[in-house]
C-alpha cells in the first residue's frame, strides 16, 4: 500500500518573500518613528483592525487608506502610497526559493497559506513564477478567513484531501500561527532562516 504523500505548507510574507515593514514606514512616513508608525498602521493585525479587514478581503485599498489616515492623522496620500508600495516590496528571497526547490525535488507536495490581501496575491501570482509551484494557495483575501483561525487550516487540509494531519508540515515565522497548526495535529517549524529550516527538515527526515 502506498504511503500518503507528505505536504509542506509555507507561509509567504517573511518566509518566501521579503517583509520588512519598518523599511516601508521609514520610506513613506519619514516624519514618524518607524516602530510607532508600524504599530499605528497595522494595529498588530488585531481582530477588527483596519489592515486585518484588508487581509480578509472586506475593504479595498482606497477605503483602507481613508480609515488609517482618519484614525492615525497621517497624510492620506502617504498612506495610499505605502499601501501601493507593498507589492513591489514583496520580492521572493533567493535562499527561500532554493529551499522550496529542494523540497520539491524530494517529491513532497507544496501548498501555501498566507494572510495576504487579494490585490497583493494577484500581483505575486502574476509577477513571480514560483507561486505556480504550489498545488494549493490559501490566500486570506480570497477566502475571508485568516491565520491563526482554525477555518483557514481546515480549508487547506480539505483542499489537499489530507485526512491525516501528520502528513502536513507547516512553516511560518509567527509563533501564534505555528501553535494554531500544531493544535490541529500538523507538524510545524518556526521560520527564522532558510538554513535553519532546511537543517530542521533534514533532522526530521523530510529532506
Amino acid at each position: 500500500m502506498t504511503a500518503p504523500q507528505r505536504t509542506v505548507v509555507f507561509d509567504v510574507g517573511g518566509v518566501i518573500v521579503r517583509w520588512q515593514p519598518l523599511d516601508l514606514m521609514r520610506e513613506h512616513l519619514p516624519q514618524v518613528d518607524a516602530e510607532q508608525a508600524f504599530v499605528n498602521v497595522f494595529e498588530r493585525w488585531a481582530i477588527g483592525s483596519d489592515w486585518r479587514e484588508f487581509d480578509l478581503g472586506r475593504i479595498e485599498p482606497d477605503a483602507l487608506a481613508d480609515r488609517i489616515a482618519r484614525r492615525t492623522g497621517y497624510g492620506r496620500d502617504a498612506i495610499a502610497a505605502l499601501i501601493a508600495a507593498v507589492p513591489a516590496h514583496l520580492e521572493p528571497m533567493a535562499e527561500s526559493l532554493a529551499l522550496i526547490e529542494r523540497v520539491r525535488a524530494v517529491g513532497h507536495r507544496l501548498a501555501l497559506v498566507s494572510n495576504m490581501p487579494a490585490p497583493y496575491a494577484v500581483h505575486l501570482e502574476a509577477a513571480h513564477d514560483c507561486f505556480g509551484w504550489f498545488e494549493h494557495r490559501a490566500w486570506s483575501g480570497r477566502l475571508g478567513v485568516a491565520k491563526p483561525e482554525r477555518n483557514i487550516f481546515d480549508h487547506l487540509q480539505t483542499a489537499l484531501s489530507a485526512e491525516d494531519p501528520s502528513q502536513l508540515l507547516f512553516i511560518d515565522d509567527h509563533a501564534g500561527n505555528i501553535d494554531a497548526a500544531r493544535r490541529l495535529g500538523w507538524n510545524t517549524l518556526l521560520f527564522r532562516s532558510s538554513a535553519q529550516v532546511e537543517a530542521e527538515l533534514r533532522a526530521l527526515g523530510w529532506l
